[in-house]
């Protein structure tokens, strides 16, 4: 089996993990996360106790590049244990 690239394989981590937050901050500036947050809850038999915030930038980007560091990190992790367990 080939080795994976770590550094890629971070890039693609950190590429999916931040588009999924960034969509979040996109729900957050549009006003509806609190309601999706209350409907995904709802759905699993709990009463919701979480308050969405008001839209902030800097808190927007913040989440959005903390969310892209942390996965890239995990990616290369991730791709160093995949080579390790699929030696040959």
């Amino acid at each position: 089996m080939k080795a994976i690239h770590p550094i890629k394989t971070g890039l693609a981590f950190a590429a999916i993990v931040a588009l999924v937050h960034a969509f979040w901050v996109l729900m957050v500036a549009a006003g509806v996360a609190q309601r999706w947050t209350d409907f995904i809850f709802w759905m699993h038999f709990v009463q919701p106790v979480w308050i969405i915030l008001p839209f902030d930038l800097g808190t927007a980007f913040m989440l959005v590049g903390m969310a892209a560091i942390c996965s890239f990190i995990i990616g290369i992790v991730f791709a160093f244990v995949w080579n390790w367990l699929h030696l040959d």
